[in-house]
């Protein structure tokens, strides 16, 4: 009897207990995690690139999606646009000035679950030296068992950024004065 009673309270306990988020760390060792970006070349064609190199964390709560949180750094000298000089442009005083500035990080303030996987995730871009509150639209890709005994979970996101919010004000005309962001993070299970 006292062993029946014992397995009632430790059920009730654990039902009464909240789920906690699990903890992802960012798969960018296997590149299965990208931050790419997309900018209008004098209003006549699009300039494509992506950060090869940046690292973060984040938590995420299937039955608590509001509580989720992410807090990733990028390396800005790692910008790539497929083109060594305009590389070189883009990392200097005129654009990036990765010499001065050479992280950018992003850290969330809030989440918005929209339901369906999607929602809204609200946080802190420091980049170039000025940090801005922006909001990113996020929709869950998945999340499942790996092949190699871990626990994944995936988001893609998007976002516009104004290059004059964040003090980089290189005049390439009205038609490339905002940047689009596409971003795809995949995290495995800590």
């Amino acid at each position: 009897m006292k062993k029946l009673i014992s397995a009632i309270a430790l059920a009730a306990t654990a039902a009464a207990t909240p789920a906690l988020a699990d903890d992802y760390q960012i798969d960018t060792k296997g590149a299965h995690a990208s931050i790419n970006f997309k900018i209008a070349h004098l209003g006549t064609s699009w300039l494509l690139g992506r950060f090869n190199t940046f690292s973060g964390d984040f938590s995420f709560d299937n039955d608590d999606p509001s509580a989720a949180k992410i807090a990733l750094e990028i390396d800005t000298a790692s910008i790539d646009s497929n083109h060594a000089e305009r590389d070189k442009h883009l990392r200097s005083d005129e654009f990036l000035h990765v010499a001065k500035y050479p992280k950018a990080t992003f850290v969330s303030t809030g989440y918005q679950d929209n339901g369906n996987g999607g929602g809204t995730l609200k946080g802190d871009l420091t980049l170039h030296g000025v940090t801005k509150n922006i909001e990113i639209d996020v929709e869950k890709v998945g999340e499942g068992a790996d092949p190699w005994g871990g626990y994944r979970m995936g988001f893609a996101g998007t976002t516009e950024l104004k290059l004059k919010d964040f003090g980089i004000n290189y005049n390439l005309g009205p038609a490339s004065e905002t940047v689009y962001m596409d971003l795809h993070i995949e995290g495995v299970r800590k």
